[in-house]
């Protein structure tokens, strides 16, 4: 049953990596809502599963963001009944080894910088101007706390959330005096297939990243998330920094030697 008491309730959704972890519960929570929803990711298997479990009308794709010939067509060939997206959730991205960058794998780099970067803006570029043009929409980026805080490993991947960062706060400059919102969601440690896919698959050395403490879930993020884009439509939620209580900030790094 729809939430009827929800000040605003995005009508289409349309939200990238939506097979697993933060996506998944994205599309969940805003199936409960009473959205109509686009899930859109590489495995569509997981996908056509998902859909049959929400309780909302839903159109699955099987879709890699960072070809932009691959989503400009999904976007342009969607069923009309799910047209008008109202709220694109950019939730596809991941992180890939973390060694120092003098020994990274070059080639982990570009996955990254594709994926979190290209897979972002492909998106953004192809559905931004049908919400300019009706008058509404939100656009919601999954940022991170690498992309404010740094840490040893972090390289790239800090930076492709600075750069999702700092792309959410341009956007908002250049759509000042149109109703479409934009949203950076910045979270820490949350227990999703993020470590398992950063460690190539093993799953050991990802429950341990978690051992010993409390790590968000990907419900919590989509909880937050679902606030931001359901909040009155003059209303614009520009960052939101989520962390769990048991991660916070270590005092600088420093070299000395003969240690």
């Amino acid at each position: 049953m729809a939430d009827e008491q929800l000040p605003y309730l995005p009508k289409i959704v349309f939200i990238t990596g939506a097979s697993s972890g933060i996506g998944a519960a994205c599309a969940r929570r805003f199936a409960r809502a009473g959205s109509w929803l686009i899930l859109a990711a590489r495995r569509i298997e997981k996908l056509r599963a998902l859909a049959e479990e929400l309780e909302s009308a839903a159109h699955v794709v099987e879709l890699d963001v960072s070809d932009p010939v691959a989503v400009e067509q999904t976007v342009r060939s969607l069923p009309e009944e799910f047209l008008e997206v109202d709220c694109l959730v950019n939730s596809a991205g991941l992180a890939l080894g973390l060694n120092p960058a003098q020994e990274a794998n070059l080639s982990e780099w570009h996955t990254m910088v594709r994926v979190n970067i290209d897979g972002l803006l492909n998106c953004t570029h192809s559905l931004l101007p049908g919400m300019v043009e009706r008058g509404r929409g939100h656009i919601v980026n999954l940022g991170s706390v690498a992309g404010t805080y740094p840490y040893p490993g972090g390289n790239v991947y800090g930076a492709t959330k600075a750069f999702a960062e700092q792309f959410s706060l341009n956007l908002r400059a250049d759509l000042l005096g149109k109703p479409v919102r934009v949203t950076n969601i910045e979270p820490g440690m949350v227990e999703t297939e993020f470590s398992v896919v950063r460690f190539s698959g093993d799953e050991d050395k990802a429950r341990s990243v978690y051992q010993g403490m409390q790590p968000l879930s990907p419900d919590d993020i989509a909880d937050a998330i679902a606030w931001a884009c359901t909040r009155p439509q003059h209303v614009n939620v520009n960052r939101m920094e989520v962390m769990p209580v048991a991660q916070a900030f270590s005092p600088f790094a420093v070299a000395r030697k003969g240690r």
